[in-house]
Parts: C-alpha cells; structure tokens; sequence
C-alpha cells in the first residue's frame, strides 16, 4: 500500500491496563486497524503521565504503577481513518482520542517490490 501526502493521524491515549474482553485493549485497537486495512499502527508505552483522572501514572521503581500511559497512533487518508472511528467509539470508554492532518513524506516496508515479507 503506498500512502503519501495529506493524511490524518489518528492518536489514542488508554491506560496500558484497560481492557476489552479479558485481552489488552490496545491489542484489539491494533488488530482492528488491521483487519480495516489501516496502513499501519504502533502502540508507544509513556513511562509519566496523567489523564482525566489528574492521577500521575509512572515508571519510577517507588511508584510501581501497573497502569501506565500507552499512545495508539494510526496514519492513513482521511477518508479510511473517519471510517474507523466508529470501531472506537464502542472501544474506547475513557481516555483521549484525537486527530490531526499529517503529510507523509514516505510510508515503505522494510522489503522491497516482489520481496517476501514474512
């Protein structure tokens, strides 16, 4: 898929133990993304931060926190990104999910045409 250009980035933050059917909600974020033919997405682990609840999460040994900040983010055209926004608002129950325009510059794989990629 080449995706270049104008195009929307799609953020979500969730709290790394929140849950979706006993499984890491982040995971079925990633996988649904997947299964839309999303063109890509990562999921980045904050090691502070604080939310709506105003409660500080944070890696530092005395805190112990098992809850930390996690970002989902999502780039593709505007038009595949709104189509999935409606997955999230059944996901999706509290935190913070926001979009904003991008333009991509490159967006390649890390083989090239005719390559195996498994």
């Amino acid at each position: 898929m080449k995706l270049e250009g104008s195009a929307l980035r799609l953020t979500i933050f969730v709290g790394e133990s929140d849950t979706w059917h006993h499984k890491p909600l982040y995971h079925e974020i990633v996988h649904r993304a997947h299964r839309a033919g999303l063109a890509g997405a990562s999921v980045i682990r904050g090691i502070e931060g604080y939310g709506a609840s105003s409660r500080i999460h944070t890696t530092r040994i005395l805190s112990l926190s098992e809850d930390l900040p996690l970002a989902i983010v999502i780039i593709d055209a505007e038009d595949k990104i709104r189509a999935f926004l409606p997955q999230l608002d059944e996901l999706v129950t509290k935190g913070l999910v926001m979009i904003d325009p991008v333009e991509v510059i490159r967006h390649a794989g890390r083989h090239g045409p005719g390559q195996d990629t498994r």
